[in-house]
This record gives C-alpha cells, sequence and structure tokens, in this order.
C-alpha cells in the first residue's frame, strides 16, 4: 500500500494525550509527525503540562503539529521519581478535569479522535463522555503488555508470592517464549507493586478503546501482536519502530557539534556509544566499575552524561573517548563510525539500536527494561548482557566490564561476526517496515481509516 497523502481522510483533528514523561512523549510525537506528513489535511493538538512544554515547546515539528497545555498539578519531572507511586497518582487523579475542559475548547475543527497514553488512566471514560474515539497507545513492547496482562498467572504458577529459583522457566504466557523468572520484572515487590496495582486499573480500559496500537515493528513480537489481535475485539495495529528515522534526512543548516566532528574522524565501527537514560541511574559505586572498565578496556566510546557531565569528563580524562550532556541518539547510532550502543534497554532505545544496526551492550535497571534485555541478548541476538559472573557479587565489577566490552567491538571474532550480521538483517527488516508499501505504514492507513469510518 503506498502512501496516501494527498488524499483527504474524514480523520481531521487528532488530539495526543501522552504519558508525561520522556519515554512516553517521544514516541506519540514520532506517530504524530508520521500522520500529518502522511495526510496533508490532518492537524494534530498535542496535550502536555506547562512544564513539559518548557522542555519540549521549541522542538522542531510539522506546522500542523500545535501543542496545548493541562497545568502544572502533578509532581514536576525533576523530582518524580522521588516518590514514583505519588506521581502516577496525581497524573490518574487530577489532569482528568482540566483535560475534558481543554476538549471543550477545541473547535476548529472538532477533535475526530484522541490518541492517548494507555497509562493515561481516565482517556477512555473521558472519550466516552464526550462521544469521541479514543486509541489506547502502547509504548513498551507488546510482550510485556501480555505478561501485565497476564500476572495472575505468575502468581497461581508460585512464581510472584516468594523467592523462585532464578533459573525457573516461565513458559506459560501467551506471546511470551519461555523465560527464566530472573528475566522478568519483580512485579510483586513492595515498591513495584504500588506502582503495578495502578497500571493493571489501565490495562481494564484497553478493550473499550477504539484500537491499540504498538511502537513496535510486527517482525519484532508476531508472536505477541498475533495474541492481541486474537483476544481483543479491537483492531491491532505494530505502526513502529516510532523513533525519529524521518529528522535523519533533513537538511542541517547550522554548524555540526563537536561530537559528530569527532566520530567523522574515527574508523568505521570503531565506537560504542553508551548512553544509561535519563530517569534512572546506578550508584556511585557501580558507575566507579563502570567508568574503570570501559577505560581500561581502551575502545573509543562517546558516553553521553546527563547531569554530571563535569565528573565524567574528569574521571575520563586522558582515555580514547568523549564525553556529552546530550546528544541526536538515532543520529549517533546511525554515523559509520560507531560500532556497539551500550544501553539501558528502554524500549525507545532498543527499537533505535535495532534501526541503526549497531549491537548492543544490555545493562537494564528497571520495569520493562529487564525483559528487554532478554528479548536483545536472547530473542533477536543482537547483543550481550553486562552480568555479574558471580551472583554473590553486589557490583559487576571492573574486569568484567573491560571484558565484555572488548568482546562486543570485537569484529574479528565469531560471535561478534554473528551479533552484527543478526543485528543488520533486522535493521533491514524495520527500515523496511516503514518505506514505502512497508507493513507499519500500511497499518497506519488501516488505522487511520477504522477511525475514520466511526466518525
Amino acid at each position: 500500500m503506498e502512501p496516501i497523502a494527498s488524499q483527504p481522510v474524514e480523520l481531521r483533528h487528532v488530539v495526543a494525550m501522552p504519558w508525561p514523561g520522556r519515554g512516553h512523549i517521544n514516541p506519540i510525537m514520532n506517530l504524530c509527525k508520521r500522520l500529518v506528513r502522511r495526510y496533508s489535511n490532518l492537524i494534530v493538538t498535542f496535550v502536555v503540562t506547562e512544564e513539559w512544554l518548557g522542555f519540549i515547546g521549541t522542538d522542531p515539528k510539522p506546522d500542523r503539529i500545535r501543542f496545548a497545555t493541562l497545568p502544572n498539578l502533578i509532581p514536576s519531572e525533576l523530582v518524580r521519581a522521588n516518590d514514583f507511586p505519588g506521581f502516577v497518582d496525581a497524573v490518574h487523579t487530577r489532569l482528568e478535569e482540566p483535560f475534558e475542559r481543554l476538549l471543550d475548547r477545541l473547535d476548529s475543527p472538532p477533535p475526530t479522535a484522541i490518541i492517548a497514553d494507555t497509562y493515561v488512566l481516565w482517556a477512555v471514560p473521558v472519550g466516552e463522555r464526550k462521544n469521541i474515539p479514543v486509541v489506547s497507545f502502547w509504548t513498551m513492547s507488546a510482550t510485556i503488555l501480555s505478561l501485565f496482562i497476564h500476572s495472575d498467572l505468575l502468581i497461581s504458577h508460585g512464581h510472584a508470592l516468594f523467592e523462585p529459583s532464578e533459573d525457573e522457566i516461565v513458559d506459560y504466557i501467551p506471546g511470551l517464549s519461555p523465560t527464566k523468572v530472573r528475566d522478568l520484572p519483580p512485579l510483586f515487590d513492595s515498591y513495584n507493586l504500588r506502582v503495578f496495582k495502578k497500571a493493571k486499573l489501565c490495562f481494564d480500559t484497553i478493550p473499550r478503546a477504539k484500537c491499540l496500537l504498538f511502537t513496535t515493528a510486527y517482525e519484532l513480537e508476531p508472536k505477541a501482536i498475533d495474541f492481541f489481535t486474537s483476544k481483543l475485539n479491537i483492531p491491532v495495529y505494530a505502526t513502529g519502530p516510532l523513533i525519529p528515522f524521518e529528522e535523519l534526512s533533513v537538511g542541517n543548516d547550522v554548524t555540526e557539534p563537536d561530537y559528530i566532528k569527532w566520530l567523522d574522524g574515527q574508523p568505521e565501527s570503531s565506537v560504542l556509544y553508551i548512553s544509561q537514560g535519563s530517569f534512572l541511574s546506578v550508584s556511585e559505586a557501580q558507575m566507579e566499575e563502570i567508568v574503570k572498565g570501559v577505560r581500561e578496556s581502551g575502545v573509543r566510546f562517546i558516553w553521553v552524561a546527563r547531569g554530571s557531565e563535569k565528573k565524567m569528563k574528569e574521571a575520563l580524562k586522558g582515555s580514547s573517548g568523549v564525553v556529552v550532556s546530550w546528544c541526536d541518539q538515532l543520529r549517533v547510532l546511525c554515523h559509520k563510525a560507531v560500532g556497539g550502543f551500550w544501553t539501558h534497554c528502554g524500549f525507545n532505545s532498543t527499537l533505535e539500536g535495532i534501526y541503526s544496526g549497531v549491537p548492543m551492550l544490555a545493562f537494564p535497571l528497571f520495569w520493562d527494561q529487564i525483559l528487554n534485555a532478554k528479548m536483545i541478548v536472547e530473542e533477536w541476538r543482537v547483543g550481550m548482557r553486562i552480568e555479574r559472573r558471580k551472583k554473590t557479587e553486589l557490583l559487576i565489577v571492573r574486569d568484567e566490564i573491560k571484558e565484555v566490552v572488548k568482546r562486543l567491538m570485537d569484529r574479528e571474532s565469531e560471535e561478534g561476526k554473528e551479533i552484527r550480521t543478526r543485528v543488520c538483517d533486522l535493521s533491514e527488516i524495520c527500515r523496511g517496515a516503514v518505506e514505502g508499501s512497508g507493513l507499519s505504514n500500511a497499518n497506519i492507513d488501516a488505522f487511520v481509516r477504522d477511525i475514520s469510518n466511526m466518525n
């Protein structure tokens, strides 16, 4: 199916309501950009808090995407980690009324659909009251959504309420291949359970949505997506990878950043890109081991050190790399000099790594990252784990880090060649999905037709 940008559609005005967090806002914005570029008469109202408008309001976007704001009634992004369950509560209880009032003010033209993050608990009920179709938008893997929905099976099989053997196998979750217990997030420990109970309320609203959108590519998770297609009585579409690949082809009129100039001077596939995400961090002792391990490996690197650039530069002085406070991640990953990606395994980063064809070092910290790491290493076979050799150790020590970094970056080893071949194959599949008549584009067109017919 070819793009149909010149054809009119009934879907005239989409309201996008992301969960207020970077890993949720980015993919729904990427979807909105693809929609307005594909449909010439479509406008999008992108709803964020006033604080988030300050973060992203000047980012480049098509003119037909306009921002609307909700008041800052929830804890700041800068402190939400201090009480994440309280943050979830605030989003679930304080933003519904202002969002509904905002919808009443949008009348040129009136909204014809709402695309809302699945975690926005009140989106479907608001849409029902306003008679506006609501699309549920899931930003993590399809596989982990199946795990979340079937969490009761973990309890009935004895894999939730006590400390099971790490090597016990979970082989009864639809769409999830046999997986060791240690490769699943600990949903039922006291802290995570508080958040998970709130999340489960959101999953109950999915069948009441008009369709379910995934940010993944169908080819990456066919079993999980097929499960949801067969289980739900609503259309299910894989629209990914929903990453900012279209920005890669946009001309750059400004001077190249220094980190790109540095990459331009490095040999092909010689640089390890290191990112540990923007929300979670490791202990100071563990970070010290990581720094020394990377330094002693002798591998070239570009390290994104959000909030600690000065300290990291001092610690890595005289080493074979550069430290930056921020970079255009997808552009860096697609640079020919980059040959490895140290990642926390957030799903957006995972998709960017695969799209770029770059082998990954999996270092998950929390929640869905744990299962994503397993998929990277065992399902897709496009990376290696960074892990302790001795389970009794509290830290992954520098020698272990040095060894795995050198293994990943060794282009001559059989292991390295197999991983590179596999990730390049998946890269081609993902790129094909979002080009021309690829499946992702076909799914976006089918989704738009579905919603248009409801109006």
